[in-house]
């Protein structure tokens, strides 16, 4: 089987311990870059996997291995969650003013049902 690093000769081969992080990174850039972010620089590709390809093998993209990685996630995760609860706790703030602000214009009560009859 052909190592697709070796295929690349112009990008250096010890940058990365397996073609499977190599994939992982690369595949995460081109994520990032569908969702809206910008190349780090120019680039002769015009897909978003090419480029992102590009970009980690040339090196101006970091990532993190190992325990590193293991500690940014748990904080990423932690930093989503209470964003996560702020968020609720902000909106069900909000839902309560919109029913004040609304209760003054709209009511809410129970009317008669109006029978048939009365037609």
């Amino acid at each position: 089987m052909t190592d697709i690093q070796s295929l690349l000769p112009q990008y250096a081969q010890e940058q990365f311990d397996s073609r499977h992080r190599l994939a992982i990174v690369a595949a995460e850039r081109a994520k990032h870059l569908i969702q809206g972010a910008r190349p780090t620089g120019i680039s002769k590709f015009t897909k978003e996997s090419t480029i992102a390809l590009d970009e980690v093998l040339q090196g101006r993209i970091k990532y993190l291995k190992g325990k590193e990685a293991r500690h940014a996630m748990k904080d990423a995760k932690r930093g989503k969650e209470s964003e996560t609860e702020r968020m609720a706790m902000m909106a069900g703030e909000d839902v309560r003013e919109i029913k004040k602000e609304l209760g003054v214009y709209v009511d809410d009560s129970t009317k008669p049902a109006e029978s048939e009859a009365d037609e």
